[in-house]
């Protein structure tokens, strides 16, 4: 029965994983895909799609689906046509969120996100009600391998960034919007590993929230992040609170 049940939790665990992978190869074919039908697909002259396809060579997506979003955004390929979209919302507790949106049925994806905040006691808002709470940065997500503190935050001053964040796995060097490819470029060029170069959005302020507004919070979260339009989330809930 142990062995039964290990290989259980592993399959368990083995779905789970393939299922994010998934998630993030279908974020990054549509970023790619909105990244060329907005500003084309020459590389050099497109700085979105560019980030795009280096996020999604770094994050091992094949490169024949590289080549077919490419395509399918030039308009070679007679598929689905996608937009980028941001939606603001209010979670319980009073939490700000934003909603970075690709979807090719805007009507299907307002109509999902209204459903879910209303279902854990949120609610979509106006444009502009809460996207004042965030400031919008680079960050480059940077593979941390035996580099210590120091010298990430030499790097990060030689290179010209305006701070780093130390997580277990990776450094965060935090940029201006304008400097994220330059400075992502800068980096890589000293043989650093680059899991991602991305804009994220930062809140200004952060919102405490009780046990059970958090809860209910986690869940809304959860569900954001699990429906097939969403390409990412942000609050400014204050998660240092929690476990």
């Amino acid at each position: 029965m142990a062995g039964h049940s290990k290989w259980a939790n592993i399959k368990h665990r083995k779905g789970s994983q393939d299922a994010k992978k998934s998630k993030i190869f279908t974020r990054l074919i549509k970023e790619i895909t909105v990244a060329t039908r907005l500003n084309g697909d020459d590389v050099e002259s497109n700085p979105r799609l560019r980030r795009a396809i280096a996020n999604a060579k770094s994050n091992n997506l094949p490169l024949e689906k590289i080549s077919r979003a490419v395509n399918k955004g030039s308009g070679n390929l007679d598929e689905v046509y996608y937009e980028d979209m941001v939606y603001e919302g209010y979670g319980p507790g009073g939490v700000a969120i934003l909603i970075e949106v690709i979807t090719d049925n805007k009507n299907r994806t307002v109509s999902e996100l209204r459903h879910i905040f209303s279902k854990q006691s949120g609610n979509l808002a106006e444009n502009g009600s809460v996207s004042w709470i965030f400031e919008k940065k680079g960050e480059v997500k940077v593979v941390r391998k035996n580099e210590s503190e120091d010298l990430i935050f030499d790097l990060a001053l030689e290179v010209g960034a305006e701070d780093v964040l130390i997580q277990e796995d990776y450094f965060l060097v935090i940029t201006k919007p304008s400097d994220l490819m330059e400075i992502s470029d800068l980096i890589k060029n000293k043989d650093y590993s680059i899991k991602s170069s991305e804009f994220h959005m930062i809140p200004k302020t952060i919102q405490d929230v009780d046990q059970k507004e958090y809860e209910g919070l986690k869940k809304l979260l959860n569900l954001l992040d699990q429906n097939d339009d969403v390409n990412r989330v942000f609050s400014n809930l204050n998660g240092t609170n929690h476990p």
